[in-house]
Protein backbone atom coordinates (compact mmCIF):
# COMPACT_ATOMS: atom_id res chain seq x y z
CA UNK A 1 0.00 0.00 0.00
CA UNK A 2 0.83 3.82 -0.24
CA UNK A 3 0.55 5.83 2.56
CA UNK A 4 0.86 9.42 2.78
CA UNK A 5 1.80 10.35 6.46
CA UNK A 6 1.26 14.38 6.30
CA UNK A 7 3.65 16.02 9.47
CA UNK A 8 6.89 14.53 10.23
CA UNK A 9 7.22 15.52 14.23
CA UNK A 10 6.91 12.69 16.48
CA UNK A 11 3.63 10.86 15.97
CA UNK A 12 4.19 11.14 11.66
CA UNK A 13 7.47 10.24 12.04
CA UNK A 14 7.57 7.12 14.33
CA UNK A 15 4.70 5.87 12.45
CA UNK A 16 5.73 6.84 9.18
CA UNK A 17 9.16 4.66 9.68
CA UNK A 18 7.08 1.74 11.54
CA UNK A 19 4.56 0.99 8.80
CA UNK A 20 7.21 1.53 6.23
CA UNK A 21 9.38 -1.23 8.03
CA UNK A 22 5.96 -3.92 7.56
CA UNK A 23 6.36 -3.15 4.33
CA UNK A 24 4.14 -0.28 2.61
CA UNK A 25 5.59 2.34 0.38
CA UNK A 26 5.10 5.59 3.03
CA UNK A 27 5.75 9.18 2.03
CA UNK A 28 6.08 12.07 5.25
CA UNK A 29 5.14 15.32 4.26
CA UNK A 30 6.40 18.76 6.27
CA UNK A 31 6.07 22.20 5.38
CA UNK A 32 9.05 22.66 7.06
CA UNK A 33 12.34 22.69 4.05
CA UNK A 34 14.70 22.36 7.11
CA UNK A 35 13.18 19.30 8.15
CA UNK A 36 12.86 17.44 5.53
CA UNK A 37 16.55 18.29 4.27
CA UNK A 38 17.39 17.01 7.60
CA UNK A 39 15.66 13.76 7.54
CA UNK A 40 16.89 12.96 4.08
CA UNK A 41 20.17 13.89 5.46
CA UNK A 42 19.54 11.03 8.42
CA UNK A 43 19.42 13.81 11.07
CA UNK A 44 16.05 13.24 13.12
CA UNK A 45 14.30 16.57 14.75
CA UNK A 46 13.71 14.16 17.89
CA UNK A 47 15.80 12.03 20.15
CA UNK A 48 13.82 8.79 19.80
CA UNK A 49 15.56 5.82 21.12
CA UNK A 50 16.16 2.91 17.68
CA UNK A 51 14.47 5.70 15.46
CA UNK A 52 17.20 6.95 13.68
CA UNK A 53 18.47 3.32 12.56
CA UNK A 54 14.69 2.31 11.67
CA UNK A 55 14.37 5.18 9.37
CA UNK A 56 17.77 4.73 7.50
CA UNK A 57 17.06 1.01 6.57
CA UNK A 58 13.82 2.06 5.37
CA UNK A 59 15.26 4.98 3.42
CA UNK A 60 18.09 2.83 1.62
CA UNK A 61 14.91 0.13 0.81
CA UNK A 62 13.73 2.64 -0.29
CA UNK A 63 9.98 2.45 1.25
CA UNK A 64 10.23 5.77 3.29
CA UNK A 65 11.27 9.06 1.77
CA UNK A 66 10.63 12.57 2.38
CA UNK A 67 8.96 15.61 0.76
CA UNK A 68 7.63 18.86 1.34
CA UNK A 69 5.39 18.95 -1.77
CA UNK A 70 2.36 17.47 -0.31
CA UNK A 71 0.36 17.41 -4.09
CA UNK A 72 3.39 14.98 -5.15
CA UNK A 73 3.07 13.26 -1.83
CA UNK A 74 -0.85 12.34 -1.46
CA UNK A 75 -1.05 11.51 -5.18
CA UNK A 76 -2.27 7.90 -5.15
CA UNK A 77 -2.20 7.22 -1.66
CA UNK A 78 -4.12 4.35 -0.24
CA UNK A 79 -4.29 5.72 2.98
CA UNK A 80 -3.32 9.68 3.66
CA UNK A 81 -3.05 10.13 7.76
CA UNK A 82 -3.12 13.53 9.39
CA UNK A 83 -0.48 13.71 12.05
CA UNK A 84 0.26 17.21 12.77
CA UNK A 85 0.37 18.90 15.85
CA UNK A 86 -2.67 20.22 18.62
CA UNK A 87 -0.84 22.30 21.53
CA UNK A 88 -3.51 23.62 23.96
CA UNK A 89 -4.87 26.75 22.17
CA UNK A 90 -3.51 30.27 23.63
CA UNK A 91 -6.03 31.72 25.72
CA UNK A 92 -8.46 29.22 26.34
CA UNK A 93 -6.78 25.75 26.71
CA UNK A 94 -8.74 24.18 23.71
CA UNK A 95 -6.97 21.64 21.15
CA UNK A 96 -5.87 23.96 18.39
CA UNK A 97 -6.96 22.64 15.27
CA UNK A 98 -6.28 24.70 13.04
CA UNK A 99 -3.16 22.35 11.36
CA UNK A 100 -5.39 19.40 11.52
CA UNK A 101 -7.86 21.53 8.97
CA UNK A 102 -5.49 23.30 6.92
CA UNK A 103 -3.77 19.96 6.33
CA UNK A 104 -7.71 18.79 5.67
CA UNK A 105 -7.89 21.30 2.99
CA UNK A 106 -4.26 20.58 1.55
CA UNK A 107 -5.72 17.15 0.96
CA UNK A 108 -8.25 17.77 -0.56
CA UNK A 109 -6.93 20.06 -3.11
CA UNK A 110 -4.02 17.68 -4.07
CA UNK A 111 -6.05 14.08 -3.79
CA UNK A 112 -6.24 12.39 -7.75
CA UNK A 113 -8.55 9.62 -6.34
CA UNK A 114 -11.02 8.52 -3.58
CA UNK A 115 -9.29 8.48 -0.20
CA UNK A 116 -9.45 7.35 3.17
CA UNK A 117 -8.09 9.96 5.28
CA UNK A 118 -6.78 8.90 8.42
CA UNK A 119 -6.71 11.42 11.80
CA UNK A 120 -3.74 10.16 13.86
CA UNK A 121 -3.48 13.37 15.56
CA UNK A 122 -5.09 13.91 19.17
CA UNK A 123 -8.21 15.91 18.62
CA UNK A 124 -11.55 16.61 20.19
CA UNK A 125 -14.79 14.85 19.97
CA UNK A 126 -16.60 15.98 16.94
CA UNK A 127 -13.28 16.83 14.79
CA UNK A 128 -13.50 13.70 12.19
CA UNK A 129 -17.07 15.13 11.21
CA UNK A 130 -15.34 18.84 10.63
CA UNK A 131 -12.71 17.23 8.32
CA UNK A 132 -15.30 15.34 6.75
CA UNK A 133 -17.18 18.33 5.79
CA UNK A 134 -13.97 20.63 4.71
CA UNK A 135 -13.22 17.78 2.45
CA UNK A 136 -17.05 17.26 1.19
CA UNK A 137 -17.10 20.95 0.39
CA UNK A 138 -13.49 21.55 -1.41
CA UNK A 139 -14.17 18.38 -3.50
CA UNK A 140 -17.60 17.05 -3.38
CA UNK A 141 -16.76 15.24 -6.91
CA UNK A 142 -14.45 12.54 -4.55
CA UNK A 143 -15.53 9.71 -2.62
CA UNK A 144 -14.15 10.50 1.27
CA UNK A 145 -13.95 8.44 4.34
CA UNK A 146 -12.40 9.75 7.37
CA UNK A 147 -10.87 7.70 10.02
CA UNK A 148 -10.10 8.60 13.72
CA UNK A 149 -7.12 5.86 14.27
CA UNK A 150 -5.64 7.33 17.29
CA UNK A 151 -2.41 6.93 18.84
CA UNK A 152 -0.86 5.21 22.03
CA UNK A 153 2.67 5.77 21.67
CA UNK A 154 5.20 6.51 24.86
CA UNK A 155 8.06 9.13 24.50
CA UNK A 156 10.93 6.76 24.56
CA UNK A 157 9.48 3.37 24.19
CA UNK A 158 7.05 3.84 20.71
CA UNK A 159 8.75 2.33 18.29
CA UNK A 160 8.03 -1.18 20.64
CA UNK A 161 4.43 0.84 21.13
CA UNK A 162 3.52 0.87 17.57
CA UNK A 163 5.15 -2.61 16.63
CA UNK A 164 3.80 -4.45 20.05
CA UNK A 165 0.50 -2.70 20.60
CA UNK A 166 -2.14 -2.99 23.37
CA UNK A 167 -4.96 -2.41 21.04
CA UNK A 168 -5.39 -0.58 17.54
CA UNK A 169 -8.43 1.85 17.65
CA UNK A 170 -10.20 2.81 14.09
CA UNK A 171 -13.07 5.01 14.24
CA UNK A 172 -15.03 4.55 11.63
CA UNK A 173 -18.54 2.57 9.91
CA UNK A 174 -17.80 3.08 6.54
CA UNK A 175 -17.16 -0.69 4.92
CA UNK A 176 -14.54 0.77 2.35
CA UNK A 177 -12.47 2.41 4.88
CA UNK A 178 -12.81 -0.62 7.20
CA UNK A 179 -10.96 -2.55 4.78
CA UNK A 180 -8.13 -0.14 4.09
CA UNK A 181 -7.08 0.06 7.64
CA UNK A 182 -7.58 -3.62 8.19
CA UNK A 183 -4.68 -3.49 5.04
CA UNK A 184 -2.43 -1.28 6.45
CA UNK A 185 -2.52 -2.77 9.78
CA UNK A 186 -2.43 -6.72 8.64
CA UNK A 187 1.11 -6.86 9.56
CA UNK A 188 0.17 -6.52 13.45
CA UNK A 189 -3.33 -8.18 13.10
CA UNK A 190 -1.45 -11.38 11.95
CA UNK A 191 0.28 -10.93 15.24
CA UNK A 192 -3.50 -10.81 16.93
CA UNK A 193 -3.01 -7.14 17.75
CA UNK A 194 -6.71 -6.32 19.30
CA UNK A 195 -7.85 -4.49 16.51
CA UNK A 196 -11.02 -2.65 17.99
CA UNK A 197 -13.46 -1.11 15.06
CA UNK A 198 -15.70 1.75 17.06
CA UNK A 199 -17.56 4.39 15.66
CA UNK A 200 -15.44 7.86 15.02
CA UNK A 201 -16.29 10.19 18.05
CA UNK A 202 -16.00 6.91 20.18
CA UNK A 203 -12.25 6.49 18.96
CA UNK A 204 -11.64 9.93 19.66
CA UNK A 205 -12.87 9.99 22.88
CA UNK A 206 -10.83 6.63 23.76
CA UNK A 207 -7.82 8.50 23.63
CA UNK A 208 -8.51 11.28 25.57
CA UNK A 209 -10.35 8.88 28.00
CA UNK A 210 -7.15 6.75 28.25
CA UNK A 211 -4.75 9.63 29.07
CA UNK A 212 -6.88 11.06 31.74
CA UNK A 213 -7.20 7.94 33.57
CA UNK A 214 -3.25 6.92 33.30
CA UNK A 215 -2.83 11.26 34.59
CA UNK A 216 -5.20 10.71 37.62
CA UNK A 217 -3.35 7.66 38.69
CA UNK A 218 0.00 9.87 38.46
CA UNK A 219 -2.08 12.10 40.71
CA UNK A 220 -3.38 9.64 42.88
CA UNK A 221 -0.48 8.42 43.78
CA UNK A 222 1.59 11.75 44.37
CA UNK A 223 -1.33 12.85 46.98
CA UNK A 224 -0.88 9.39 48.57
CA UNK A 225 2.96 9.78 48.84
CA UNK A 226 2.56 12.92 50.61
CA UNK A 227 -0.13 11.50 53.14
CA UNK A 228 2.92 8.47 53.90
CA UNK A 229 5.24 10.72 54.62
CA UNK A 230 3.25 12.10 57.22
CA UNK A 231 2.15 8.68 58.16
CA UNK A 232 5.74 6.98 58.32
CA UNK A 233 4.98 4.75 55.44
CA UNK A 234 6.51 3.79 52.41
CA UNK A 235 4.81 5.14 49.39
CA UNK A 236 7.10 2.66 47.13
CA UNK A 237 5.49 -0.57 48.86
CA UNK A 238 1.82 1.23 49.04
CA UNK A 239 2.44 1.31 45.13
CA UNK A 240 3.43 -2.12 45.10
CA UNK A 241 0.50 -3.48 47.27
CA UNK A 242 -2.19 -2.18 45.28
CA UNK A 243 -0.62 -2.49 42.09
CA UNK A 244 -1.02 -5.91 42.54
CA UNK A 245 -4.59 -6.06 42.36
CA UNK A 246 -4.99 -6.82 38.68
CA UNK A 247 -8.00 -4.78 38.42
CA UNK A 248 -5.22 -1.81 39.29
CA UNK A 249 -2.39 -2.61 38.33
CA UNK A 250 0.93 -1.23 38.77
CA UNK A 251 2.00 0.84 35.83
CA UNK A 252 1.66 4.60 36.64
CA UNK A 253 2.02 4.24 40.06
CA UNK A 254 5.13 5.77 40.99
CA UNK A 255 5.19 8.68 43.07
CA UNK A 256 7.48 11.43 41.69
CA UNK A 257 6.90 15.43 40.57
CA UNK A 258 4.26 15.62 38.50
CA UNK A 259 3.02 14.32 35.05
CA UNK A 260 4.54 16.56 31.99
CA UNK A 261 5.21 16.15 28.13
CA UNK A 262 3.43 16.24 24.94
CA UNK A 263 0.20 14.05 25.89
CA UNK A 264 -1.07 14.56 29.75
CA UNK A 265 -1.16 17.99 30.26
CA UNK A 266 -2.92 19.57 26.70
CA UNK A 267 -4.99 16.27 26.58
CA UNK A 268 -6.60 16.23 30.47
CA UNK A 269 -7.22 20.23 29.49
CA UNK A 270 -8.84 19.87 25.97
CA UNK A 271 -11.09 16.95 27.66
CA UNK A 272 -12.08 19.49 30.16
CA UNK A 273 -13.20 21.74 27.61
CA UNK A 274 -14.98 19.50 26.09
CA UNK A 275 -16.81 18.69 28.48
CA UNK A 276 -17.77 22.19 28.91
CA UNK A 277 -18.78 22.49 25.91
CA UNK A 278 -21.00 19.88 26.41
CA UNK A 279 -21.97 21.37 30.29
CA UNK A 280 -20.91 18.10 31.51
CA UNK A 281 -18.85 18.48 34.99
CA UNK A 282 -15.74 16.24 35.44
CA UNK A 283 -14.74 16.67 38.57
CA UNK A 284 -12.25 14.08 38.74
CA UNK A 285 -10.27 15.44 35.75
CA UNK A 286 -10.37 19.14 37.04
CA UNK A 287 -8.93 17.50 40.17
CA UNK A 288 -6.04 15.51 38.25
CA UNK A 289 -5.51 18.81 36.29
CA UNK A 290 -5.19 21.09 39.23
CA UNK A 291 -3.18 18.27 41.63
CA UNK A 292 -0.69 17.82 39.14
CA UNK A 293 -0.17 22.06 38.99
CA UNK A 294 0.13 22.21 42.29
CA UNK A 295 2.72 19.09 42.49
CA UNK A 296 4.96 20.59 40.18
CA UNK A 297 5.15 23.97 41.95
CA UNK A 298 5.82 21.84 45.27
CA UNK A 299 8.66 20.05 44.10
CA UNK A 300 10.49 23.63 44.23
CA UNK A 301 9.65 24.53 47.46
CA UNK A 302 10.48 20.83 48.74
CA UNK A 303 13.65 20.76 47.40
CA UNK A 304 14.33 24.61 49.72
CA UNK A 305 12.95 22.97 52.77
CA UNK A 306 15.43 20.48 52.15
CA UNK A 307 17.68 23.33 52.26
CA UNK A 308 16.80 24.17 55.79
CA UNK A 309 13.90 26.95 54.89
CA UNK A 310 16.06 29.28 52.34
CA UNK A 311 18.05 29.18 48.95
CA UNK A 312 19.29 32.43 48.91
CA UNK A 313 22.88 32.33 47.65
CA UNK A 314 22.71 28.30 47.33
CA UNK A 315 23.87 26.46 44.69
CA UNK A 316 21.33 23.13 43.44
CA UNK A 317 22.25 20.77 40.93
CA UNK A 318 19.60 19.17 38.82
CA UNK A 319 20.03 15.78 37.35
CA UNK A 320 17.55 15.53 34.49
CA UNK A 321 15.19 18.23 33.11
CA UNK A 322 13.31 16.46 29.82
CA UNK A 323 9.89 15.35 31.34
CA UNK A 324 11.28 11.24 31.00
CA UNK A 325 13.90 9.35 30.40
CA UNK A 326 14.64 8.54 26.70
CA UNK A 327 13.37 11.65 25.10
CA UNK A 328 14.56 15.11 24.18
CA UNK A 329 10.96 16.67 25.30
CA UNK A 330 10.63 19.14 27.57
CA UNK A 331 6.93 20.39 27.18
CA UNK A 332 5.86 20.95 30.68
CA UNK A 333 8.63 19.10 32.16
CA UNK A 334 8.30 19.26 36.01
CA UNK A 335 11.74 20.54 35.96
CA UNK A 336 10.65 24.42 34.48
CA UNK A 337 8.29 25.04 37.16
CA UNK A 338 11.09 23.58 39.62
CA UNK A 339 13.61 26.18 37.86
CA UNK A 340 11.25 28.80 38.15
CA UNK A 341 10.63 28.43 41.86
CA UNK A 342 13.91 28.01 42.99
CA UNK A 343 15.35 31.30 41.02
CA UNK A 344 12.51 33.13 42.52
CA UNK A 345 14.06 31.65 45.66
CA UNK A 346 17.57 33.22 45.29
CA UNK A 347 19.40 30.11 43.99
CA UNK A 348 21.89 29.09 41.62
CA UNK A 349 21.34 26.28 39.35
CA UNK A 350 23.58 23.86 37.50
CA UNK A 351 22.29 20.95 35.63
CA UNK A 352 22.76 17.83 33.04
CA UNK A 353 20.50 15.94 30.70
CA UNK A 354 21.80 12.84 28.66
CA UNK A 355 19.33 14.21 25.87
CA UNK A 356 18.22 17.45 26.34
CA UNK A 357 20.54 19.79 26.70
CA UNK A 358 19.38 21.69 23.81
CA UNK A 359 15.98 21.95 24.23
CA UNK A 360 16.28 22.68 27.51
CA UNK A 361 17.90 25.67 26.83
CA UNK A 362 15.12 27.03 24.80
CA UNK A 363 12.62 25.73 27.76
CA UNK A 364 14.98 27.16 30.78
CA UNK A 365 17.28 29.55 29.23
CA UNK A 366 20.96 29.86 30.75
CA UNK A 367 21.51 27.83 33.27
CA UNK A 368 24.93 26.62 34.53
CA UNK A 369 25.09 23.79 32.37
CA UNK A 370 27.17 20.96 32.80
CA UNK A 371 28.41 17.67 30.80
CA UNK A 372 28.21 15.16 33.81
CA UNK A 373 26.38 14.19 36.86
CA UNK A 374 29.60 14.99 39.60
CA UNK A 375 30.13 18.24 37.46
CA UNK A 376 26.45 19.18 38.58
CA UNK A 377 27.67 18.19 42.23
CA UNK A 378 30.84 20.02 42.84
CA UNK A 379 29.92 22.95 45.34
CA UNK A 380 26.44 22.20 45.31
CA UNK A 381 24.16 22.53 48.76
CA UNK A 382 21.71 20.19 47.38
CA UNK A 383 21.72 18.22 44.13
CA UNK A 384 18.30 16.99 42.76
CA UNK A 385 17.40 14.19 41.17
CA UNK A 386 14.27 15.13 38.81
CA UNK A 387 14.62 12.51 35.64
CA UNK A 388 15.14 8.70 36.35
CA UNK A 389 17.99 8.48 33.39
CA UNK A 390 19.27 5.14 33.44
CA UNK A 391 22.74 7.08 33.77
CA UNK A 392 21.85 8.59 37.13
CA UNK A 393 21.10 4.96 38.91
CA UNK A 394 24.20 3.70 39.76
CA UNK A 395 25.91 7.31 40.59
CA UNK A 396 29.10 6.87 42.63
CA UNK A 397 27.12 8.21 46.18
CA UNK A 398 30.58 8.93 48.08
CA UNK A 399 31.92 10.76 45.21
CA UNK A 400 28.99 13.08 44.47
CA UNK A 401 28.87 13.57 48.91
CA UNK A 402 32.33 14.81 48.99
CA UNK A 403 31.94 16.78 45.79
CA UNK A 404 29.10 18.74 47.72
CA UNK A 405 29.77 21.73 49.72
CA UNK A 406 26.04 20.65 51.61
CA UNK A 407 25.84 17.07 51.22
CA UNK A 408 21.35 17.39 50.26
CA UNK A 409 20.44 14.60 48.05
CA UNK A 410 16.52 15.48 47.03
CA UNK A 411 15.62 12.05 45.16
CA UNK A 412 12.13 12.86 43.35
CA UNK A 413 11.93 9.79 42.03
CA UNK A 414 12.89 7.43 44.64
CA UNK A 415 15.88 5.94 42.85
CA UNK A 416 17.99 5.23 45.45
CA UNK A 417 18.03 3.50 48.73
CA UNK A 418 17.45 5.75 51.61
CA UNK A 419 19.73 3.92 54.08
CA UNK A 420 22.48 3.35 51.16
CA UNK A 421 22.25 7.12 50.79
CA UNK A 422 22.80 8.46 54.22
CA UNK A 423 25.73 5.63 54.49
CA UNK A 424 27.78 7.63 51.69
CA UNK A 425 27.59 10.56 53.47
CA UNK A 426 24.03 12.28 52.17
CA UNK A 427 21.06 13.61 53.61
CA UNK A 428 18.71 11.85 51.80
CA UNK A 429 15.66 13.32 51.14
CA UNK A 430 12.95 11.33 48.61
CA UNK A 431 9.12 11.23 47.70
CA UNK A 432 6.43 9.77 50.35
CA UNK A 433 9.22 7.65 52.31
CA UNK A 434 9.03 7.52 55.89
CA UNK A 435 10.98 6.48 58.10
CA UNK A 436 11.67 2.97 58.25
CA UNK A 437 10.34 0.91 61.58
CA UNK A 438 9.07 4.30 62.72
CA UNK A 439 5.52 4.69 61.25
CA UNK A 440 3.69 7.35 63.43
CA UNK A 441 0.52 6.43 65.31
CA UNK A 442 -2.73 6.79 63.91
CA UNK A 443 -5.39 7.93 66.58
CA UNK A 444 -8.66 5.66 66.54
CA UNK A 445 -12.04 6.79 67.28
CA UNK A 446 -13.67 4.49 69.36
CA UNK A 447 -17.55 4.36 68.70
Amino acid sequence: MKITMIGSGYVGLVSGACFSDFGHDVVCVDKDASKIAALEAGRMPIFEPGLDQLVASNVRAGRLSFTTDLQAGVAGADAVFIAVGTPSRRGDGHADLSYVFAAAREIAGSADRPSVVVTKSTVPVGTGDKVEAILKEARPDLEWAVVSNPEFLREGAAIGDFKRPDRIVVGTEDARAQDVMREVYRPLYLNAAPLLFTGRRTAELIKYAANAFLATKISFINELADLAEKVGADVKDVSRGIGLDNRIGAKFLHAGPGYGGSCFPKDTLALLKTAQDYDVPLRIVHATVEANDLRKVAMGHRVIAALGGSARGKRVGLLGLTFKPNTDDMRDAPSIDIVKVLREAGATIAAYDPEGMEQARLALGELDYKTNPYQVAEGADALVLVTEWDAFRALDLKRLAGAMRQAVLVDLRNVYNPAEAEKAGLAYHGIGRGAAGDEAPIEQKVA
